[in-house]
């Protein structure tokens, strides 16, 4: 129903509730009062509409259109996880092999106080209260999240730059823990959250150049209904990385630091990274069968504002 539609029914339902009233006082008719009596019925239960409990809605939105959304956008993400795990691993090896580029990145008096150790590699997981540290992690990988997301429009230069910075900081700390022979070390430290909070981004950035590809072509759409129903989606999975990256960074605040083996650590990170991948090929697939795309219901996709508002 369109606007200037919505404000008829609610006019006319006005008006006959009003000629109920009336013809109920001055002139009780039974045939009359009973015809008003259930379109004024009729109308009160189009006009309200009916209740749809909240919690629905959230078990709807987990249980299909979230892990369906992640599985149709997995081409992207997929792709985006692939280069950066390459890039990364080639800059990692440059660097470790390269006393020269070493010496670009830091001095080495800094560079042995971050891979020694203690040191910053290791004392950054543990720098701050753990639950302090939890909503530091996920407050700032939420922003990568959503720059990846929401500035893919812009042809996914900004995406772009993001997954570089991530493939260059991951690199730079396997490369220089590795030309101190401790790259073991910045594995297992890394390894318990980085595959779920990694995962995340690869699928945030997924998204956001998927977003910025339908600016450039939209398809058999319009420009601007392609846009309206991509940029519905990456809200939707705005909502749901969230959640996901509110996993990993309790894992990097409780887990990573903690006194636990590393191979029972890693074992945590690597139950997590595999539960979200059933999750999403599993799960999602079923859901993507069954039409779900991440969309908002189809009944709330063509609402207007009216010209008059």
């Amino acid at each position: 129903m369109h606007g200037p539609e919505a404000d008829e029914l609610v006019t006319l339902y006005q008006r006959s509730a009003t000629h109920l009233s009336m013809v109920r006082s001055v002139a009780p008719d039974p045939v009359l009062l009973g015809r008003l009596s259930s379109l004024v019925a009729r109308a009160r239960s189009a006009v309200t509409g009916s209740h749809n409990p909240a919690w629905r809605e959230v078990g709807l939105f987990f249980s299909r259109r979230f892990p369906a959304a992640v599985y149709l956008n997995r081409r992207w993400w997929l792709a985006a996880a692939l280069v950066t795990i390459v890039v990364s691993g080639l800059l990692g090896a440059w660097i470790a092999t390269d006393p020269q580029v070493q010496a670009s990145i830091a001095a080495p008096e800094e560079i042995r106080a971050l891979t020694q150790p203690g040191g910053g590699y290791e004392s950054y997981y543990s720098s701050n209260p753990a639950a302090s540290f939890a909503a530091q992690v996920w407050t700032n990988n939420a922003w990568v999240a959503a720059t990846c997301l929401f500035l893919g429009v812009a042809a996914g230069i900004p995406v772009l730059w993001a997954l570089w910075q991530n493939a260059l900081n991951l690199g730079v700390g396997a490369g220089l823990m590795s030309s101190a022979n401790r790259l073991d070390i910045f594995l297992g430290l890394i390894t318990p959250h980085g595959l779920l909070e990694l995962t995340a981004v690869f699928v945030a950035a997924g998204t956001g150049l998927r977003l910025g590809w339908t600016v450039i072509n939209p398809g058999r759409e319009s420009r601007a209904a392609a846009l309206a129903r991509q940029g519905r989606t990456a809200a939707a999975m705005a909502l749901g990385l969230a959640c996901v990256l509110l996993v990993s960074g309790a894992i990097e605040a409780f887990v990573t630091p903690s006194p636990l083996p590393t191979w029972a650590r890693i074992g945590l990170g690597v139950a997590a990274e595999a539960a979200f991948l059933v999750y999403v090929f599993v799960v999602g697939r079923r859901a993507a069968r069954a039409g779900y795309t991440g969309d908002m219901d189809a009944r709330y996709r063509d609402d207007r504002l009216s010209e008059s508002a």
